[in-house]
C-alpha cells in the first residue's frame, strides 16, 4: 500500500515526532490537536514540550511544507490516532481523547483508508471501541479500510532516535490491516516491524510497562527492608545483578509517567479477578511518595514549619514531562503536612505547582530551607558540588532518593547525609 498524505491526530510527546519524522521522509503531513494553543504555538515555531533533537526535526519539516498544523482533520490516505489515555477515578481508563478522535475522523473516512490507533489502551479498545465508531461512516472495517494497533515503544530523552531505531509491532483487525500498517510504518522504521492481531498488540504494550513496574515494586519492598535490617539497597543490588538470570531495576521516590504508572490498572480494569500480583505492585509504587514523606518526617522530627527544598519534579531523569510524577505527589503530602515547599525544576521552572512553589534559580532553592530532598536525577543535579552548595545555603540536611549524591562527599562538605535504602550515609 503507497501514501502521500497521512493526519496524525494528537501532537504531544508521541504524536508531534511521529507527525515530523513522517514529514522529513516526505508525506505531506497534517498535524492536529484540539488545543488551540499548541496548534498555534506550532504554527508560530514554538513547542510545547522538550525532547532533544524535536525542534529542529518539527522546523525543518514545516518549512518544507511537508508538515501543516491544524485543529481539524481533513482527507488522507492514512490516519494516526496518538492521543493520550489517561485515568479516572478508581483507576479506570479514559478513552474519551479515543473516542473524540475517531469520531473526527468518520468525515473524512474514505475506501482503502488506514486508520491506526498507537494511544496505549485496554485490550479490544481497538476492537470494541475504534471499530464500531469507525463503521459508522458505512464503510466495512477490514474490508473497505483498513485498520490497526501499532503502540509507542519509546523513551522520553530518545525518541526520535527510538521511533526509527526500535523494533514495532502492528495490530491489524486483521493480516490484510497488519500488512497496511507495516507499509505505513516502514517509510521510516529501520527496526524489525513485527504484525500480529491488534488485540496482541495492545496486550504487548500493557504487558512491557507491567513488566517493569512489578519489578520497580520488588526494588522498592527491597529498599524499605534495606533500611529495617541496616544495608545499603543499592550495594545489594548491584551484586545480586551480577547473577546472569537476575536484573532487579532501581528503587526510587515512586513510578511516574504515563506509561508505567498507568497502564498495568489497564490490566486490572480488564480482568481484576485476575491481576492481584499487578494490583498489588501498583499499590507498592503508589505508595512509596508517601515512604519518602515519612522517612522526611523522621528525619526532621516533623514537618509543620519546616522549609523544604525538593530537587526535581519530573517523572524521571532529564525530561520536562511531569505526568503522573511521584515527585509532584511528595511535594502536595509534605504540604498536608505542614511543610513550606519549595521546588526547583530545571526542564520546567514555570509549572504551575498547586502545592508549595517554584524556583527558578538555585540560589534561591538553597535560600532559608532546612532541608534538600533529590528527587529526580537529572545531570545537572547529580553534578552539584557539595562543597559549593554548602557554601551557600545554612542547611545541612540532605535525603537523596535516587542514589544521585556521593554521600561520602557530601557528609565531607558537613551534611547529615540521608538516602533511600539506607538506614544512614556517614
Amino acid at each position: 500500500m503507497k501514501f502521500n498524505k497521512i493526519c496524525v491526530l494528537g501532537l504531544g510527546y508521541i504524536g508531534l515526532p511521529t507527525a515530523s519524522t513522517f514529514a522529513t521522509s516526505g508525506l505531506k503531513v497534517i498535524g492536529v490537536d484540539v488545543n488551540p494553543s499548541i496548534v498555534k504555538g506550532l504554527q508560530n515555531g514554538e513547542l510545547h514540550i522538550y525532547e532533544p533533537g524535536l525542534r529542529t526535526l518539527v522546523q525543518a519539516a514545516i518549512i518544507s511544507n511537508k508538515l501543516e498544523i491544524s485543529e481539524q482533520p481533513q482527507e488522507a490516505d492514512a490516519f494516526i490516532i496518538a492521543v493520550p489515555t489517561p485515568f479516572y477515578g478508581e483507576k479506570k481508563a479514559d478513552l474519551s481523547y479515543v473516542i473524540s478522535a475517531a469520531e473526527a475522523i468518520l468525515p473524512h473516512l474514505r475506501a482503502g483508508n488506514l486508520v491506526v490507533l498507537e494511544s496505549t489502551s485496554p485490550p479490544r479498545t481497538t476492537i470494541d471501541i475504534l471499530v464500531p465508531i469507525l463503521e459508522k461512516s458505512g464503510l466495512k472495517a477490514g474490508v473497505d479500510f483498513y485498520v490497526a494497533y501499532s503502540p509507542e515503544r519509546v523513551l522520553p530523552g530518545q525518541i526520535l532516535r527510538e521511533l526509527i531505531e526500535n523494533a514495532r509491532v502492528i495490530g491489524g483487525i486483521n493480516p490484510e490491516s497488519a500488512q497496511a500498517g507495516h507499509d505505513l510504518y516502514k517509510i521510516f522504521v529501520k527496526g524489525k516491524i513485527i504484525t500480529t492481531t491488534a488485540t496482541t498488540a495492545e496486550m504487548v504494550k500493557l504487558m512491557e510497562n507491567t513488566y517493569r513496574d512489578v519489578n520497580i515494586a520488588i526494588a522498592n519492598e527491597f529498599s524499605r527492608l534495606a533500611e529495617r535490617f541496616g544495608v545499603d539497597v543499592w550495594e545489594a543490588i548491584q551484586i545480586a545483578n551480577l547473577h546472569p538470570r537476575v536484573n532487579i531495576l532501581k528503587p526510587g521516590p515512586g513510578v511516574g509517567g504515563h506509561c508505567i504508572s498507568v497502564d498495568p490498572w489497564f490490566f486490572v480494569e480488564a480482568a481484576p479477578d485476575l491481576t492481584p500480583l499487578i494490583h498489588t505492585a501498583r499499590q507498592v509504587n503508589d505508595s512509596q511518595p508517601h515512604f519518602v514523606v515519612n522517612k522526611l518526617e523522621t528525619i526532621l522530627n516533623g514537618l509543620e514549619g519546616k522549609t523544604i527544598t525538593v530537587f526535581g519534579l519530573a517523572y524521571k531523569p532529564d525530561v520536562d514531562d511531569l505526568r503522573e510524577s511521584p515527585a509532584i505527589e511528595i511535594v502536595q503530602l509534605l504540604s498536608e503536612k505542614g511543610a513550606i515547599v519549595k521546588a526547583y525544576e530545571p526542564f520546567k521552572p514555570d509549572y504551575p505547582l498547586k502545592h508549595g512553589s517554584m524556583v527558578k534559580t538555585l540560589e534561591e532553592a538553597l535560600l532559608g530551607t532546612d532541608a534538600l530532598a533529590l528527587l529526580v536525577g537529572h545531570q545537572q543535579l547529580r553534578d552539584l558540588d557539595p562543597q559549593d552548595i554548602q557554601s551557600k545555603t545554612e542547611c545541612r540536611i540532605l535525603l537523596d532518593t535516587v542514589n544521585g549524591w556521593d554521600c561520602a562527599a557530601w557528609s565531607e562538605a558537613g551534611f547529615d547525609t540521608y538516602q533511600l535504602g539506607v538506614s544512614r550515609c556517614d
